[in-house]
């Protein structure tokens, strides 16, 4: 068992309707020493390939992408859920659907900082049903940029996602697999 499975286990609380709550240390309050680990992980699994840029999603993934940065030395972009009055010019937009929030947002970056021939590494906190990084490959794709590969802190593998990115040729490293959680005994099972 990593370390990650072990504070899922620990802090992690499992409620009915397939839910994981890990804010008291992953997506809310932030443990920065298992964040750190995250990152290095990343790195160890990425380190084969070239990575100029991370790419994730707002909010939940900045942290984890940008102490992942910081062990490859390279950027962080974060598709935008919203529009502001900072972000002008042309965008990449995608739609992606939140199985956490229950509805679908337009997600987008800017053409500025995602360029044709970038190898991308796609960082995230959770994979359940794949919408998020459907959304985030297509970003890559539009800008004529490569995905360099997929990291996901937790999968719920139990959810369709996991398969799905596989299936379309993405490696794809996930930190923790659940394979079965139990709301009503609070139990959790990890693929091996």
């Amino acid at each position: 068992m990593n370390r990650l499975e072990q504070k899922i286990i620990s802090d992690g609380i499992v409620r009915e309707g397939n839910v994981l709550k890990v804010d008291s240390f992953l997506n809310h309050q932030i443990d920065i020493d298992m964040l750190n680990w995250i990152g290095e992980e990343f790195k160890r699994r990425f380190s084969d390939v070239k990575v100029d840029k991370i790419l994730t999603i707002e909010a939940s993934g900045i942290a984890l992408a940008s102490v992942a940065a910081l062990h490859f030395n390279v950027p962080v972009l974060f598709a935008k859920k919203t529009q502001s009055v900072n972000v002008d010019g042309e965008k990449f937009c995608s739609q992606v659907a939140s199985f956490t929030h229950k509805c679908i947002n337009n997600v987008f970056v800017s053409k500025n900082y995602l360029k044709a021939g970038e190898k991308v590494l796609i960082i995230d906190d959770f994979l359940a049903m794949g919408s998020a990084l459907e959304g985030l490959t297509d970003l890559v794709r539009q800008a004529g940029a490569e995905v360099a590969g997929i990291g996901i802190a937790i999968e719920k593998g139990f959810q369709e996602g996991g398969r799905k990115i596989r299936e379309k040729g993405y490696r794809l490293e996930s930190l923790a697999i659940i394979d079965e959680m139990d709301g009503t005994t609070g139990t959790i099972k990890f693929r091996q």
